[in-house]
Parts: C-alpha cells; sequence; structure tokens
C-alpha cells in the first residue's frame, strides 16, 4: 500500500514548485518500486492520485477507464476554482489541463471518466462534462448502470477505481473535509465497487479524503476498506 499526504487548504498557482510537485514525485518514485498485482493508494487527499492514475494510463492505455467515486467533480482548473486547493482540480489535470508540472505525460480522456456519486459541481466543471462527454451517475443508478457505462466505453476496460470518502452520505460517515447530503451508503459503495470488480480488471484503487472526527466513523472505515481492498484484488 502506497502512502503519502497533501495539505487539502495548499493554494495552487500556475507556477507550482513546491509541495505539489514534490509530492508527486515521491508517490511516483514509490509506484515504480511496487509489486506486481492491485496497487491500493491511500491519501491524504485526492491530490494524491495524479501519479497512481497516470502509472495506470501508461500501463494500460486506451483500455484504462477512470471510475470516479467522489461528492465533487475534482473538475476545475486554476483560473475556475473558487479554492486554488489542488484537490479540486487533479481529475482536470489528468486529462492535460492543470498547474504547471502537475499534469501527466499521457492524458486521460475525458470520454473515459464516469463519475459516480458526484453532486456537487462548479459551473466550470459542469460545463466540461457536457462539453466534453463525461459520463455521469447519480446516487440513485445501480451497480449493473454503473457497468454498463464502463462497457459503452470499452468492453474490455481496466478501471481504476478512485474513492473519495466523501462519497458517502455525512449522516453515516462524516470524517472527510467536505461532507456534502445525499451522498451512498457504506453497503452501497461496496456494491457498486463490486458490481465494477465482477465484470472487469481494476487497475488500480485509490482511497483518499478519510479526516478523523468521530470514532464511529473509524470503525466503519476499518471494516469497508478491508472488503474494498478484497474485492478488486479478485480481479
Amino acid at each position: 500500500m502506497l502512502a503519502d499526504m497533501v495539505d487539502a487548504g495548499h493554494r495552487v498557482r500556475v507556477d507550482v514548485d513546491d509541495d505539489l510537485v514534490i509530492t508527486a514525485s515521491r508517490v511516483r518514485e514509490a509506484i515504480a518500486q511496487a509489486a506486481d498485482g492491485l496497487v491500493v493508494t491511500a491519501g491524504g487527499d485526492c491530490g494524491v492520485e495524479l501519479e497512481p492514475v497516470a502509472a495506470a494510463r501508461k500501463r494500460y492505455g486506451d483500455r484504462l477507464v477512470v471510475v470516479w467515486f467522489d461528492a465533487h467533480g475534482d473538475l476545475n482548473t486554476p483560473d475556475s476554482s473558487p479554492s486554488g486547493a489542488f484537490h479540486g482540480m487533479v481529475l482536470r489535470a489528468l486529462t492535460g489541463e492543470g498547474p504547471a508540472g502537475l499534469v501527466p505525460g499521457e492524458h486521460v480522456d475525458p470520454g473515459r471518466i464516469v463519475l459516480a456519486g458526484v453532486r456537487d459541481l462548479d459551473p466550470a466543471e459542469l460545463a466540461f462534462v457536457e462539453d466534453r462527454g463525461v459520463r455521469w451517475l447519480t446516487v440513485a443508478d445501480s451497480g449493473a448502470a454503473l457497468a454498463e457505462a464502463i462497457a459503452e466505453v470499452r468492453g474490455d476496460a481496466a478501471v481504476y477505481v478512485h474513492i473519495d470518502f466523501d462519497v458517502l452520505d455525512p449522516e453515516v460517515f462524516a470524517s472527510v473535509g467536505c461532507p456534502t447530503p445525499g451522498g451512498l451508503g457504506p453497503d452501497e459503495l461496496l456494491a457498486l465497487v463490486s458490481a465494477v470488480a465482477e465484470r472487469f480488471e481494476v487497475a488500480g484503487l485509490g482511497l483518499m479524503e478519510y479526516e478523523p472526527s468521530r470514532e464511529e466513523d473509524r470503525a466503519t472505515l476499518s471494516g469497508l476498506v478491508k472488503e474494498l481492498v478484497e474485492v478488486c484484488a479478485l480481479r
């Protein structure tokens, strides 16, 4: 398991040359040393996902489909971001638009991205989703619908599963930096990931944005993470 941290409050400038670039370099080096098999990356905030997804893109090429379980799209740019925080830009950076030093060499086509559980998009993010053909499933959509959306992109897809734990409803899990009402339950999230893993190869798993605040959330996460890794490792 790879682990690293990014300061969720770090403001990003177009000429980034400090902590975020260093973090990306360290994660890239760790991935290069990882053994064969499922790579699980634990954050940290979603900015940590830059290099794991980029590595999967390099390995699987056009077979890669990115499924982004998150309350937010993480599709801003430095110009559109309300906060300036890179964790809200990382998926957009993976498509080729982002701060200097934080854009991978091989980009993920927006048409190979599936948003799942996303329910809080900024106007610029929504415009990008609509203009660039990003698939978007709601909290109410089933595992079968998610699997079908992936298959529409590519039947033999290798799927990178990104999970920001704010995809969960804060009524049942609140230990995240940006809790957003109307999310999934832990069992619903596990069922959706299971539906993906039953049909497709899992190219990697990212587990992000846990910020301990309630003791009951620790117990929830402990069991959920174990089950998510076991399900994905089967593929």
